[in-house]
């Protein structure tokens, strides 16, 4: 899969993964479906959903940045543990907020890449005319 394909999906399933957890569409389609019975736990299954996909956002943006160096795969393992487990432990009282955070995170993250690596690309020629004065 390459870099903007990636980006692609990831950012489909967390916008899905989203409507599933704030709006009633989950609920709707599993009660159609005869399953109405689970409806009560899939927010333990629906939120860390949502958390994993924008790690692989996080992950995708720093791909497509080109920065050399290892990816940060086990800090974005890190902070979606952390998310989750937070979430769990405060059973749901704060979920908007909690996953507001999270996407303010990404957001964060992908404004410091793209600063970071137009930073990278300019030179002081960039900006200036060097010639010899004679």
């Amino acid at each position: 899969m390459n870099e903007k394909s990636s980006l692609k999906a990831s950012i489909t399933s967390t916008v899905v993964a989203a409507l599933c957890c704030f709006t009633p569409i989950l609920v709707i389609g599993m009660g159609a479906a005869g399953l109405s019975a689970w409806v009560g736990g899939i927010d333990y299954v629906v939120f860390p959903i949502m958390f994993v996909s924008m790690g692989f956002v996080a992950n995708a943006l720093y791909v497509r940045s080109g920065r050399a160096g290892p990816r940060p795969i086990g800090l974005i393992g890190v902070f979606v543990a952390t998310f989750t487990i937070g979430l769990l432990w405060l059973e749901f009282m704060y979920a908007l907020r909690i996953t507001l955070a999270a996407a303010a995170m990404v957001g964060a993250y992908a404004w410091y890449l793209r600063s970071a690596t137009t930073r990278n690309n300019e030179s002081p020629l960039d900006n200036k005319e060097v010639g010899l004065q004679s």
